[in-house]
């Protein structure tokens, strides 16, 4: 059997977005190809993907790789993976997840420009990202569809400018963060109102859950689903005009401001 994607880095995220595939039947184990100098990270790619080849060499990986190349290291690793000289072999498709790695460093570096820059974030590992990508110029219609194919994998993927790249690390890239201070302030509210911790922690979490998969799955305006429960003089109301007074919503436009900016800076 060929092989087709190849992995350089085999940490959480590599090994997510493989499982995600392998699940989806966007490809087989035995088609992909796993690069880290790790041996523990080998290790554990491997058990998780059996079949998949795994190696110590970026080398092996530019070179059997037929169909696409994942770049997934941390960005104080790139510019050795650059350097391999097996990286300007060819022009097949390279998907970039380094954080702040801009397409241009990666057309300057391998010499073409058939590149593919992505933001995901952590709920990959759960099957429930939330990603944007952006395409370099030589990126055909199929490898747009290839990469939609293979974030779709482990939850959805939006195309956008590179520049807007920063504004999804401000809001899908750190925004889980922003959630699980929501759900530990949601679930503190109900312990403080008497309800067990466990009990707490679980409806808090669920609540959010249900209230995301509602503004998913009806395509309705969350605004418009929020107006719905909420009755004239009821608890729900008396619940959002506590938020209001406390600035719930201008805190979470700076959080996404906050992080934004931050990115930028450190691209």
């Amino acid at each position: 059997m060929s092989t087709k994607i190849g992995f350089i880095g085999a940490g959480q995220m590599a090994r997510a977005l493989a499982r995600g595939m392998v699940a989806a039947g966007v490809a087989k184990a035995e088609e992909l190809i796993a690069a880290d100098p790790i041996e523990s990270a080998r290790g554990t790619f491997a058990a998780e993907m059996p079949g998949a080849r795994l190696t110590a060499e970026n080398a092996e990986v530019w070179a059997a790789a037929e169909d696409l190349v994942l770049v997934a290291v941390k960005p104080q690793m790139l510019a050795g993976v650059l350097a391999d000289p097996a990286a300007r072999r060819n022009d097949r498709l390279v998907v970039s997840i380094v954080a702040g790695a801009r397409i241009a460093r990666f057309a300057e570096a391998l010499g073409h420009k058939r590149i593919v820059r992505v933001m995901p974030n952590t709920p990959c590992l759960v099957g429930s990202g939330a990603s944007g990508y952006a395409c370099g110029e030589a990126v055909q219609p199929a490898d747009r569809r290839r990469v939609e194919q293979l974030l779709g994998a482990v939850g959805i993927a939006l195309a956008v400018h590179e520049e807007q790249l920063d504004a999804v690390t401000g809001l899908s890239g750190s925004g889980p963060a922003d959630v699980y201070v929501l759900i530990e302030g949601l679930s503190d509210g109900g312990g403080r109102m008497g309800l067990p911790r466990e009990a707490a922690s679980k409806l808090a979490a669920q609540t959010v859950l249900g209230a995301a998969q509602m503004v998913l799955e009806t395509g309705e305006h969350p605004a418009v689903l929020r107006e719905r429960v909420t009755s004239p003089g009821g608890t729900t109301i008396a619940g959002l005009q506590a938020l209001e007074d406390r600035a719930f919503r201008g805190a979470l436009l700076a959080a996404v401001q906050a992080a934004t900016e931050r990115s930028r800076e450190l691209g």
